[in-house]
């Protein structure tokens, strides 16, 4: 695998290792709701595992990664709709989507 996809890939990590981090074990939504500081780090996140994919799919568009285009998709649609965000979409990804996207990551690393 080519070294750059490499580092893109371990950007894709890092932020969903990020995410879990700054969310912790207590997932609470209305805790999420309530704390600007962490929705906006949370959505800064996905707005790098967004280019980060964008950029893989560029480079090796042959790449599996489930959802490849609505990962892109949703960091365009952070970025540039950020006055339209949705909050329950986005922890409805970090629930349900996220833990998927990270195994997919970590076995294309061979770090699983």
């Amino acid at each position: 695998m080519d070294n750059q996809i490499k580092k893109y890939l371990f950007d894709v990590l890092t932020s969903i290792n990020s995410i879990e981090s700054y969310i912790g074990s207590n997932r609470d939504f209305k805790y999420y709701l309530k704390n600007k500081m962490l929705r906006r780090a949370v959505e800064r996140e996905f707005e790098i595992i967004g280019e980060a994919i964008n950029k893989i799919d560029k480079i090796s568009p042959e790449l599996e990664i489930s959802s490849k285009k609505r990962i892109i998709s949703m960091r365009n649609y952070v970025i540039h709709g950020y006055d339209k965000v949705d909050d329950e979409i986005i922890w409805g990804t970090i629930i349900k989507y996220l833990p998927i996207l990270k195994s997919e990551i970590e076995n294309l690393l061979g770090t699983d």
